[in-house]
């Protein structure tokens, strides 16, 4: 009666501190206790379009996240930014990944943020609403079960050089 009672204990402690790391990983660095109002700002930042993040997942559990807008140095526009936690999102939930590529198209890594996105972004309630976004989303990036590289060519500057710190390898 004891082994069964033990080793049932013992699943059940597995599974909580699974689950508990599992809700870990996703759970959020700022929420709307710190004023953060996520949907709001995603409403700003979609009035700011242009470029794409662009996410292939190969069958031997490697993803290759493609940060494309070569005509601003890769810098993140606001539908990049959305797009970039909707990626993240997709690969928490991938069952067979194993690791993560993160690289730019052409020439440059991220020059960081469109700054005609920042400038436009007038008050710094929604200035700060973007910089939660954004640390929320390379958070989440960086809790990943995943081994994830940053493969700089070129410039990282600004935002594009949080990028790289949100991966296990540079």
């Amino acid at each position: 009666f004891f082994p069964e009672m033990a080793a049932c204990l013992r699943k059940n402690l597995l599974q909580t501190a699974k689950e508990r790391i599992i809700k870990q990983q996703r759970a959020l660095l700022y929420d709307c206790a710190h004023g953060y109002q996520e949907e709001l700002i995603k409403k700003k930042l979609q009035q700011f379009a242009g470029g794409s993040i662009n996410l292939s997942k190969q069958e031997d559990g490697i993803a290759i996240l493609t940060l494309n807008n070569p005509r601003l140095m890769n810098a993140f526009t606001g539908t990049m930014m959305i797009e970039l936690q909707e990626k993240v999102t997709d690969l928490e939930n991938w069952k067979d990944g194993k690791g993560l590529i993160v690289c730019g198209a052409g020439n440059t890594f991220c020059s960081g943020s469109d700054l005609n996105a920042v400038k436009a972004i007038s008050n710094s309630e929604d200035g700060m609403n973007m910089c939660m976004f954004m640390q929320n989303t390379l958070t989440r990036l960086m809790r990943l079960p995943l081994i994830s590289v940053a493969l700089v060519q070129g410039k990282a500057l600004g935002g594009g050089a949080e990028l790289t710190t949100a991966c296990d390898f540079r």
